[in-house]
C-alpha cells in the first residue's frame, strides 16, 4: 500500500515512513492549519497519483482540570484533535472525487464519547465532537461513494502514556477485561479493515478497541470473575 505519512516533524514522519519501506514517504505538515493539508494532499498526488484513504489521527492529550485551564488550553487542544479532522477531510475530497469514492478513517477514542476522566474535558470534547462530524460527512458523502467511519482506541501502549506513570498503567490494566493494554497494531488493524474493500457498506459507524474497557457495571464486575 503506497502510504503518506504526516508528522510535524519531517524526520520523525520520515522514520516512520521507512518501516514500510519504498512505498511511503513522510512529510512535514502541519494538519491543524489548512495549508498543512493541502500540502499532505499534493505530496500524497505528486508520488502516487491521488488519494484513496485518510486516516485522520492526529491529537494530543495534554491534562488541565476545569477551573485551572484557560481559553488557550482549550484551543490548543480542539485544533490538532478535532479542527484537523475537518481540515483533513476537505483537503481530500477533491481526489476521493475524482476517482470516484475513498475511505475515511477518523481516529476517536471511547473518553469523551463514552467515558470521562479529570483533566481531559477538553480531549473528551475534541474526541465526541469527531464523532458528531463524521455522522453528518458520512451522509453527505455517501452519494459520492466514500465511507467515513471511527475507530475509539481504549487504553493504547504508547509513548504517550509514559508520563502517566506506573500506577496509572497498572490500574488501567486491572480495569480491562483482557488484562492488558492495546497495542499500535490492535488499532492499526481495525483501520485497515475500515479502509479496505471489504468494509465498502460501512459508513457513519464506530468500533471501539479497548479489551472490553467499557463493558464493567463497576470496579467489582472483574472481581466477580
Amino acid at each position: 500500500m503506497n502510504t503518506v505519512v504526516v508528522s510535524r516533524d519531517q524526520a520523525d514522519a520520515e522514520g516512520v515512513a521507512a518501516l514500510a519501506g519504498d512505498r511511503a514517504i513522510g512529510v512535514a505538515a502541519d494538519v491543524s492549519t489548512a495549508g498543512g493539508c493541502a500540502k499532505m494532499v499534493e505530496a500524497a498526488v505528486a508520488r502516487f497519483g491521488g488519494v484513496d484513504i485518510l486516516c485522520a489521527n492526529a491529537g494530543i492529550f495534554p491534562a488541565a482540570k476545569l477551573g485551572e485551564m484557560t481559553a488557550g488550553d482549550f484551543d490548543h487542544v480542539i485544533s490538532p484533535n478535532l479542527k484537523s479532522t475537518f481540515l483533513s477531510v476537505s483537503a481530500v475530497l477533491p481526489e476521493m472525487m475524482k476517482r470516484s469514492g475513498g475511505r475515511i478513517v477518523i481516529t476517536s477514542s471511547i473518553t469523551g464519547p463514552i467515558t470521562g476522566y479529570p483533566g481531559w474535558s477538553h480531549y473528551g470534547a475534541s474526541k465526541a465532537g469527531q464523532l458528531g462530524f463524521m455522522r453528518t460527512a458520512a451522509i453527505e458523502l455517501a452519494p459520492k461513494k466514500i465511507t467515513v467511519n471511527a475507530v475509539m482506541p481504549g487504553n493504547i501502549a504508547t509513548e504517550g502514556l509514559d508520563g502517566m506513570g506506573a500506577d496509572y498503567v497498572a490500574g488501567m490494566e486491572a480495569a480491562i477485561p483482557l488484562r492488558r493494554l492495546g497495542t499500535v497494531r490492535d488499532i492499526a488493524n481495525t483501520a485497515l479493515f475500515l479502509a479496505s474493500n471489504e468494509a465498502g457498506y460501512i459508513t457513519g459507524q464506530t468500533i471501539v478497541v479497548d479489551g472490553g474497557q467499557v463493558l464493567r457495571e463497576s470496579p467489582a464486575a472483574l472481581d466477580a470473575m
